[in-house]
């Protein structure tokens, strides 16, 4: 089998990468690679509102929000195969298996790594206790919810403030269930702010900072938990602890990069985010092997997978066409006091299709502070935000024509004065 791009992953950020690469060149063949029965992703089970405000001016559900971009597909004649695992990735070949043509080999001329992220599960949480029913991550509870029609129990407790977890908590409670606590052991929320108050705040949910489930009870089923505040290290306080009865414990405890794909094809991995080192145009180490969307990093919104999901796509098309990008000048970018990582990590100047943007998240909660810019030293960009939090992405966006004089380091950092 034959393609000229393939998109491994048929989710938000495979969609909007193939219909770019489509749009680039009409006569590119383009294959995706779905391991799920649909395409969509995660978003098909993301019934509640909020997707689409920065894409197309309006708030969709995650389903209506697919949906616009699988509307496109047939139009632009890209093929896609569901049921599909990809079990391994090179440059110009990858390998994968369906009931229907059992283990096969696409030769193609570029791949798109869109593999999205899973939740960190139980046992990397090192909570002790048995292992009773009653214990799901949270997106695990989502699907349950919102596609199967099942409910996962009435008396329930959150661990950890994600994005997920927060969704979660308001969307049990309107099924009937009570929620009793989120815990949450970083002195923040790991969430968007407008999540703790349209999912917490409006429906009288506490949300207990600093604090960690301790102990899961419960033989058969779970019967309660008990739950203690930590210390500066994470270290639960003796005394502190207290006892809340429920049948259902709900983690939301972070996300993880789906790059085992990845790694086995040697692609370079940033330890920060657990993704792949891009450039600018969302290519990896490995010549003509791209990756974008949450298997790059974790984003907060989908607008901005969409966002970056193209330019990876029309840069896997460009390169199919030309092979070779040109040479010329390269400006690493770094990341300084108060940042965790940046999105790129460096640029080529000669392959910048317009402005450049630069994604970030903090490594804690600024209050009153500064984002800055500097080029080889030199402060470009002052910035004041009046709070940044690990939770919410931040951005920076420097014209084209601001690099010119080709820098050749760029840092960003956060200061508080």
């Amino acid at each position: 089998m034959k393609a000229d791009i393939v998109i491994v992953g048929g989710g938000p950020a495979g969609l909007a990468a193939a219909i770019a690469a489509a749009k680039e060149d009409s006569n590119l063949n383009i294959l995706i690679l779905e391991r799920d029965r649909e395409l969509g992703g995660i978003l098909n089970q993301c019934i509640h509102n909020g997707f689409g405000l920065h894409t197309f001016n309006e708030e969709l559900t995650g389903p209506e929000y697919a949906a616009r971009f699988e509307e496109q597909l047939d139009g632009l004649g890209i093929r896609y195969m569901l049921d599909t695992m990809v079990l391994d990735v090179a440059s110009s070949v990858v390998t994968a298996v369906n009931s229907k043509e059992g283990v096969f080999t696409v030769d193609c001329g570029a791949v798109v790594l869109c593999m999205g992220c899973r939740e960190r599960p139980r046992g990397a949480l090192n909570i002790p206790g048995l292992r009773p029913a009653g214990v799901f991550t949270a997106g695990t509870a989502q699907r349950l919810v919102n596609i199967e029609g099942f409910m996962p129990g009435k008396e329930v407790v959150i661990l950890g403030s994600g994005d997920i977890g927060l969704i979660m908590a308001r969307r049990m409670t309107l099924e009937g269930a009570k929620v009793k606590a989120v815990c949450e052991l970083m002195p923040y929320s790991g969430g968007l702010k407008r999540n703790i108050v349209q999912c917490l705040d409006d429906f009288d949910i506490p949300l207990l900072l600093s604090h960690t489930v301790i102990d899961i009870k419960g033989k058969e089923r779970v019967t309660s938990v008990v739950i203690a505040e930590v210390d500066e290290k994470s270290k639960p306080v003796p005394g502190t602890e207290q006892e809340i009865a429920c049948d259902t414990l709900l983690l939301s405890c972070g996300l993880i990069p789906e790059n085992e794909l990845s790694r086995s094809a040697g692609v370079k991995i940033n330890p920060a985010t657990n993704g792949p080192v891009v450039n600018e145009s969302f290519e990896t180490s490995i010549p003509g092997v791209f990756a974008c969307g949450n298997v790059l990093h974790v984003h907060d919104l989908v607008d901005y997978v969409s966002e970056e999901s193209g330019r990876a796509g029309r840069s896997a098309a460009r390169f199919v066409k030309a092979n070779k990008a040109e040479e010329g000048p390269v400006i690493n970018i770094k990341n300084g006091n108060g940042v965790r990582y940046t999105v790129p990590s460096f640029v080529r100047l000669n392959e910048l299709e317009d402005d450049l943007v630069i994604r970030f998240r903090s490594g804690n909660v600024y209050k009153d502070s500064y984002i800055n810019v500097l080029f080889d030293g030199e402060t470009k960009l002052h910035r004041r935000k009046q709070i940044i939090t690990p939770g919410e992405m931040e951005q920076v966006i420097l014209k084209k024509e601001e690099l010119s004089g080709a820098p050749s380091e760029i840092l960003i950092e956060i200061t508080e004065n």
